[in-house]
Order: structure tokens, then C-alpha cells, then sequence
């Protein structure tokens, strides 16, 4: 075995080195990572069992991409793409209002529950109880409430939770602040108090049995599913949309879907029938005062008719009454047409565009008036769904009032311009039927008076069929109207999503295994302590020649004379072996032991090393060189009156008189003596190399016990006065930077014969032989250890 330090031995990469070590640590520690993993195990199961299941419910709705209500103007705007139109409808579905509406027409206001184990399950069909609320009067929200029954006729009603809110009649909550009492009361009868106002209709067979209860109010259950409420392209850049919705009853979230996307498709087809709708109104507000008077001037013809026996009229009165009925049409519908005008200013200049009709609705043919309406009512219904989700401070919003105004603007002036047109049309009808009422004069009174009553039927008669022509125009319009979006595929079953016990098990194996190796990684990271003997052989650049260890029992410092059958003992005989490898056998020998501060057990292998010398018949003795803290004194019985720094100073000339015999065969004692105020400046005197020869020349094995070289300077100098050096690193006390001061020694200062020992092993399973080689001592192998367990 070669002892032979060569730097390149023992140079080890740092990042394999720091994987192995925690490696092993975990090794060592593989009870309790078993432990934290069965345990976070355990708590993935409860967490698992005690978390309300969550259903995902899918559908497909097709939304038509809508072309933008400015695209008369040709002028392009951030609002008017159809990606835009996309997102917008999407937020709308996804909107607080829309789910409202939706709320409105189903009955989950209030939620029925099956008591469990470890949670409780929501139920939407089959229950055994149906509630029927008040909903203007006050109720008892968001809280668990217990209906049990034992027969068919009475119930109790209980509150379960600590924490209630009251619903008032205004929509407004209000925290409850008392826990009412059980309350027994009889089925299908109301029951009114000032907590609650329902009525409990019992629909099973069952004779006994009890469910919970919760009552919820439409804004909080408006809130929960449209945040719940997922939509997003099928594919890329497609325009049928995936929408989900996550609830804790599969059923509910079905029904909720198909509802959403029912409602929607009606508020949708509502607002296409608005145009058809106000034009019905309008032409019926108009045609209920022509339908009178066309009765009225039916009644009074038949009845001049029958009064002056004439029925029809001659060639020449019907040859003016057919040109004098044409202009009238034409009037009546020019006026028509002045009242529509008229009403449109009105609106506009109210900016009431809720009533605004389409004239071509009317039968007025102006395709830049109908343009610029039709673009009008359009933009006003896409700002309207707009402020749906924003507000009026958005940038989209601002943008589409700035367009309104304009197009109101555009409107107003080309109505100007009509109106004058209307004007003017109806001057000439006028004088035209004026000139033919001159001719009236020529014909027989008789025939004036029934051209005037007939002429005044057939124009009501005209007027009417032309706005009922009209409304029937509207009508079939609207009829025929259908919504541009449609369902594409309706929700039906769906998936638990939450709790997953897979994911849940996994999630809680890896926590398990992750916190015991996180502590040690991060323990390891700020550990700034030497506490493995593999750290220790891997960073050090000079031989490791063995390992010590603990002394647990600590009845004395002289182990091997007083534990001469201990582990600890045969440590320092391994010890003392290794030292014939670095060193000529037979040859006299001297070492001294040090470390880099106080505390780490130099003194203690000094003086078992010397004693173990001394058992093999050797000459030994123990020089204690370190005179500022005096130690091996004390555990010979022997005193420090006299010792190294008596005759270093020169109290002493013959320095026999200084060694001390003990009463241990062949091991002789050098105390350190009283300590000095110069103890540096002794050591470096002449006297000191002086006394070092003879005691080689008179021992066979001098041991020097000298101070920590990380706190004093003079150790450094007895380096060159020995035949090798031991440094000591001890377990769980020397710091990992201990290593590179000696390190330094030997790559920076070139000393040579630099070994270390490792101190205070507490775990004596694995104990390092020297230069990477170990065995196992074991306490209780040797009889010393036997008697101390």
C-alpha cells in the first residue's frame, strides 16, 4: 500500500462527488422517506375522498362570422374584423346577463344534497323532497339546511351550518345572525316564519329519510356558471366554438349548456325581429284610422247609391275619376312617406334608435337612405352587445358612438334633402287634382256627388291595402327570420375532472419523496461542516490514514490503555499500522499532531497514538508543545510546574529533569509547563531543535502534541522537524473550509508528509482503513463495547 501523496490522486470532481454524498444520505435515511411518502399517501386519499366531485360538460355551437356594420362606408376599424365579432359573441355567452337569463328559466336556485362520509353529493333528479320558494319574501341562503322525516306527513327542518345569509326581496343579502331552532312542520303545507317561506313537497315513497338543502341567490349562481363557462375555437381559426362547463352534478351542467346556447339563439333571433316588429307597429298605428274611414265611405256610397238609383257612372265622369284617383294614390302615399320622415327626425334627434324602422320596410325605394339606416340600427345592436361585457370607457365603445354620430349626422342631412323633394312632389299633386276638380262643373250634380263619395272610398281602399300589403310584408319577414348561429352538436354526459385519485396519488408520492430529499439537498447545500469521511477523502489533497472514533463512553482520554478491547482502541492500532507504510520500518520516529483550531481532538490522538506506540515496546514519549492551552497533564496525574517552556526559557539547563515518568511501561511524559508570555518565541529558540535531538536519540517514537496551526504561527515551523505531520479533522465540528487551509499547506507552502485523521466517527459502520479503504468495527464486536451497551 503506497502513502505516497500525489496531488492528482486525490482531485475529484466537485458535482459527481456532491450527487453521491446526498445519495448516500438518502440511503441511509430510506425509512423516513417511506414514511413521508406513506404519509402524504394517506392524505392524497383523504384529500381525494373529501373533495366534491366536478364534472366537465361539452357542446358545439356554431357561431356565424358577421360582416362589419360599417362595411357601407368601406372604412376599416379594429372592431370591425371578424376575429373581433368572434370574441365578442364569445364574451356575451361567457356574460353575467346571458347566464341570468339562463337562470330564469331553470330551477337551481335551489340545490339538493345526499349526505356522505367525506363529502356530500349533489343530486338534481330523483330527489325525494321538492322545495317550492317564496321568492319575495326573505329566505335563509347559502347554507345547509336538514330536512328529516319519519313518516309521511311531518318533517323537521334544521340548520347545520354556523353561517347564513338572508336574502330580502330587494335582491340585497344580509349576514345572519343567529342559529334558529329545529323547526318540525307537515309536507305540501307552507311554511312562513322569518327565516324561510317555502313549501316542501314530498315526491317519494320513502318513509323515512333526510336530504340537505341549500338556497342560492341568481346573482351568486350567475357569477359561479359564467366563470365556470369555457369557450374556445374547435380548431384553429374555426368559427364553431367548444364550450364547457364545469359542475358538480353532471346533469346540471347539461341542462345548463343546452339552455345557454337555447336562450342565446333567442335573444338572437329577438333582435332580428326588431326591425320587422316596429315596422308592424307602425303601419298599425297607422291603418286603424284608414280602416274607419274606409268603412265610413262604404256605408255612405251604398247608401247614395240606393238613395238616387245610380250605379255607374258615363264615359266622361269615369275618364276623370280614374286620372283624379291616380294622383290621389300618389298623394297618399307621399304624405305617407312625410310622416315617416318626419318620425325618423324625431328619433334621431333623440337618438331614440330603438324605434327607428327601415323605410324600405315602408315600401320606400332609396337605397342610400336605406343603406345608411340599415348600417345604423346594425352598429347600434353590435354597441349594445358590446356593453354586454365592457363599458362605455372601452376603446371598442368609444369608437362605435364616434361612427353612430356620423352616420346620425349623414342621416339627418340626406332626410333634409328628401323631405324637400316630398315636398315639392306633393305641391304638384295637388295643383294637378285641383285642375281636375274644374272640371267637376260640366257634369251632372248627381254624378259630382258620387264621383266625391267614390273617389274618397277608393282612396281609403288604396291607402289601406297598401299598408296592409305592407304589414303582411313585415309578417312574412319576420316569420321567416332565423337565428345565423345555431347548435351544432347539444351537451350530453360529460367527465369528472376533479377529484382525479391518479393524479391525487402521484401528486402525493412525489411530495412524499420530495420533502425528505429536499431537506437533505438543502441541508447539505448550507452545511458548512465536515460530517462524512467520503466528503473528507474526495476534497483532500493529502492522504486520509485513518479514522477515529467516538469516544461515547468518555470515562477517560486514554482509550487504549484503559479500553484496550474497544472499537475506538483498534482505530489507533490501525492507526499506528498505516504509519509503517509512510515511513522506514525500524527507524526511529517522530510526528507531531495538530489540527486547524481547538476542539477538534488533536491532544486526544496524541496521546493515544503515543500510548499505542508504547504497547508494542517501543520507547515512546509525548511532548505537549502547545503551552497557551496545557491539557495532557491532567490525564497522566502529573502536574505543570515544570515542562517544555521551564527549560525552553532556561529555568532549566538539564532537560531529563523535565520528563516525566508515567505509569504506563515505555511512555514518558513532556508537559507543556506554565504557560508563557512568548510561547511562539520559545518554540522557534534553538533549545527547542536542541531538546529534539537528544530525545530522538533517546526514544524511539516522539510524539509532539502542538497548537492549532489555524490559530497560532509556530506550528508551521516544527513541520520541517519531523519525519510527517498528522492533521486532525473531527465529525460534525471542522469546518469543510479546514480542508483547503491544508490543501494550502501543501500545494501553496510545498510541505510534504502531510496526513490526516478523522476524529469522532459517531458511526462506526463504516470507518475509513486509510487511502479509501474501509471495514466496519462495529460497537459490540469487542468486549469493551459489549459492557458498555
Amino acid at each position: 500500500m503506497n502513502f505516497e501523496s500525489n496531488e492528482n490522486d486525490f482531485v475529484v470532481e466537485d458535482s459527481g462527488f456532491e450527487l453521491n454524498a446526498i445519495f448516500n444520505k438518502l440511503k441511509q435515511r430510506w425509512l423516513i422517506i417511506l414514511i413521508s411518502i406513506i404519509v402524504c399517501l394517506a392524505l392524497g386519499f383523504l384529500y381525494t375522498k373529501m373533495s366534491p366531485p366536478l364534472f366537465k360538460v361539452e357542446s358545439m355551437f356554431f357561431i356565424k362570422e358577421k360582416e362589419s356594420p360599417l362595411a357601407f362606408f368601406g372604412s376599416p376599424s379594429i372592431i370591425e374584423s371578424s376575429s373581433m365579432g368572434l370574441q365578442n359573441e364569445t364574451i356575451i355567452l361567457k356574460s353575467k346577463p346571458v347566464a341570468l337569463e339562463v337562470l330564469k328559466e331553470l330551477d337551481f336556485q335551489v340545490e339538493y344534497f345526499n349526505e356522505g362520509t367525506f363529502v356530500d353529493s349533489e343530486i338534481y333528479q330523483s330527489k325525494p323532497v321538492i322545495i317550492e320558494v317564496n321568492w319575495k319574501s326573505p329566505q335563509t341562503i347559502d347554507g345547509y339546511l336538514k330536512i328529516e322525516w319519519e313518516n309521511e306527513t311531518d318533517y323537521t327542518l334544521s340548520y347545520v351550518d354556523e353561517a347564513y345569509n338572508k336574502l330580502l326581496p330587494d335582491g340585497s343579502k344580509v349576514a345572519f345572525e343567529f342559529n334558529p331552532q329545529p323547526v318540525k312542520f307537515k309536507f305540501n303545507e307552507q311554511l312562513k316564519n322569518n327565516e324561510l317561506d317555502i313549501k316542501v313537497l314530498k315526491v317519494s315513497s320513502e318513509k323515512s329519510g333526510s336530504i340537505l338543502i341549500k338556497l342560492r341567490d341568481l346573482n351568486s349562481l350567475a357569477s359561479t356558471y359564467s366563470g365556470s363557462l369555457s369557450i374556445e375555437p374547435v380548431e384553429r381559426g374555426a368559427s364553431i366554438m367548444l364550450m364547457s362547463v364545469t359542475s358538480p352534478n353532471l346533469q346540471k351542467g347539461e341542462v345548463y349548456l343546452n339552455t345557454l346556447m337555447k336562450i342565446f339563439l333567442e335573444m338572437e333571433l329577438d333582435q332580428k325581429n326588431q326591425s320587422a316588429s316596429k315596422t308592424v307597429n307602425f303601419i298599425d298605428s297607422q291603418v286603424a284610422g284608414v280602416a274607419d274611414s274606409l268603412r265610413y265611405f262604404e256605408n255612405q256610397l251604398e247608401n247614395f247609391k240606393s238613395s238616387n238609383k245610380i250605379y255607374s257612372l258615363s264615359s266622361e265622369s269615369s275618364s276623370v275619376y280614374e286620372r283624379l284617383i291616380e294622383y290621389e294614390n300618389q298623394l297618399a302615399q307621399e304624405e305617407f312617406k312625410r310622416t315617416y320622415y318626419q318620425s325618423l327626425k324625431d328619433y334621431l334627434a333623440n337618438e331614440n334608435y330603438q324605434d327607428v324602422i327601415v323605410p324600405s320596410g315602408l315600401g320606400i325605394e332609396d337605397p342610400f337612405l336605406n343603406g345608411l339606416i340599415k348600417n345604423l340600427l346594425e352598429f347600434q345592436s353590435e354597441k349594445s352587445r358590446m356593453l354586454a361585457s365592457q363599458t362605455e370607457a372601452s376603446p371598442a365603445v368609444i369608437e362605435a358612438n364616434r361612427k353612430i354620430a356620423d352616420l346620425n349626422k349623414s342621416i339627418r342631412e340626406n332626410l333634409s334633402n328628401v323631405d324637400l323633394n316630398s315636398i315639392a312632389l306633393i305641391r304638384d299633386l295637388k295643383a294637378r287634382i285641383a285642375e281636375i276638380d274644374k272640371s267637376f262643373a260640366n257634369l251632372p250634380k248627381t254624378e259630382q256627388n258620387l264621383i266625391r263619395i267614390q273617389r274618397e272610398f277608393t282612396l281609403s281602399e288604396n291607402i289601406y291595402n297598401y299598408l296592409m300589403e305592407r304589414r303582411a310584408e313585415a309578417a312574412i319577414s319576420k316569420a321567416s327570420n332565423e337565428a345565423n348561429n345555431k347548435i351544432v352538436e347539444p351537451a350530453k354526459g360529460g367527465y369528472q375532472i376533479s377529484p382525479t385519485p391518479l393524479k391525487n396519488y402521484l401528486i402525493a408520492f412525489l411530495i412524499g419523496l420530495f420533502l425528505p430529499v429536499a431537506f437533505v439537498v438543502i441541508r447539505e447545500l448550507f452545511r458548512t461542516k465536515i460530517e462524512d469521511v467520503h466528503f473528507l477523502e474526495n476534497k483532500l489533497k493529502i492522504p486520509l490514514l485513518g479514522t477515529v472514533l467516538l469516544n461515547k463512553k468518555n470515562l477517560s482520554n486514554l482509550v487504549v490503555f484503559d479500553q484496550k478491547k474497544s472499537g475506538i482502541s483498534e482505530s489507533f492500532r490501525s492507526l499506528r499500522a498505516n504509519m509503517k507504510f509512510i515511513l522506514p520500518k525500524d527507524k526511529q520516529l517522530t510526528f507531531l499532531v495538530t489540527s486547524t483550531i481547538s476542539g477538534e481532538g488533536k491532544t486526544f490522538c496524541a496521546m493515544n497514538l503515543a500510548a499505542a506506540y508504547s504497547l508494542t515496546g517501543k520507547k515512546t514519549v509525548l511532548v505537549g508543545c502547545d503551552m497557551r492551552k496545557p491539557k495532557i497533564f491532567s490525564n497522566f496525574d502529573l502536574t505543570n510546574d515544570v515542562g517544555l517552556s521551564t527549560f525552553l526559557s532556561g529555568q532549566l539547563e538539564d532537560y531529563s529533569k523535565i520528563i516525566s515518568n508515567t505509569k504506563y511501561n515505555n511512555l514518558d511524559v513532556i508537559v507543556a509547563g506554565p504557560t508563557p508570555p512568548n510561547p511562539a518565541e520559545l518554540l522557534f529558540d534553538s533549545r527547542f531543535e536542541v531538546l529534539l535531538n537528544h530525545l530522538k536519540a533517546t526514544y524511539d517514537v516522539v510524539v509532539l502534541d502542538t497548537p492549532p496551526v489555524g490559530l497560532v504561527s509556530e506550528t508551521l515551523d516544527l513541520l520541517t522537524l519531523v519525519d510527517c505531520s498528522l492533521f486532525v479533522f473531527r465529525q460534525n465540528y471542522s469546518q469543510r473550509t479546514f480542508i483547503d487551509a491544508v490543501n494550502g499547506l501543501k500545494t501553496n507552502k510545498g510541505v510534504k508528509n502531510i496526513f490526516g485523521i478523522f476524529n469522532g466517527v459517531a458511526d462506526s459502520k463504516k470507518v475509513a482503513y486509510g487511502y479509501g479503504y474501509s471495514y466496519g468495527y462495529g460497537y459490540g464486536y469487542y468486549e469493551d463495547d459489549k459492557k458498555s451497551k
